[in-house]
């Protein structure tokens, strides 16, 4: 039974963090590049707007039940340890939380947060915007490189 379990968190988690990945490859990519080549002001007011839809999209309740799946899937990973793929799991979960979760708190979140209360016109924001756009992105190439590495890590735990 917990085979079956473990196994089923596995297959969830790469989905998952394949999902993440993809949205944050496109910010990444493209999106970001977009709003920092556009005039500051619509670029952060897009920004703004990004950040206040995100929190009512689908993407809260995966980027929430994902980070606590993997919580779950580490832990069964180490009751199961020596078995195979578990290693690989936990290494992934880690990965997960880490590189996606906590940095998202520690980095991401404050700089939103930093640019929702400035006036887009404003010449504090474009300033502030210059180099949130420079730190936002750096944290998301990483945010995006170890939800695909994890994702990698999940299929190969299969």
């Amino acid at each position: 039974m917990m085979d079956m379990i473990f196994n089923i968190l596995l297959w969830v988690m790469a989905i998952a963090s394949g999902l993440m990945a993809g949205i944050y490859f496109a910010f990444s990519t493209f999106i970001m590049q977009s709003l920092a080549a556009i005039q500051p002001e619509c670029g952060i007011s897009s920004m703004q707007s990004i950040n206040k839809i995100i929190l009512k999209s689908m993407f809260m309740p995966v980027f929430l039940s994902s980070t606590v799946i993997s919580i779950f899937t580490a832990g069964l990973a180490l009751y199961q340890w020596g078995e195979a793929g578990t290693l690989a799991a936990l290494t992934a979960s880690a990965l997960y939380f880490i590189g996606m979760f906590v940095l998202t708190a520690a980095v991401n979140v404050p700089l939103n947060n930093k640019l929702a209360i400035h006036r887009p016109e404003s010449d504090e924001a474009k300033i502030i915007w210059h180099e949130y756009s420079k730190k936002w992105t750096r944290a998301n190439h990483v945010r995006a490189l170890s939800s695909l590495l994890s994702m990698i890590l999940f299929l190969y735990a299969t």
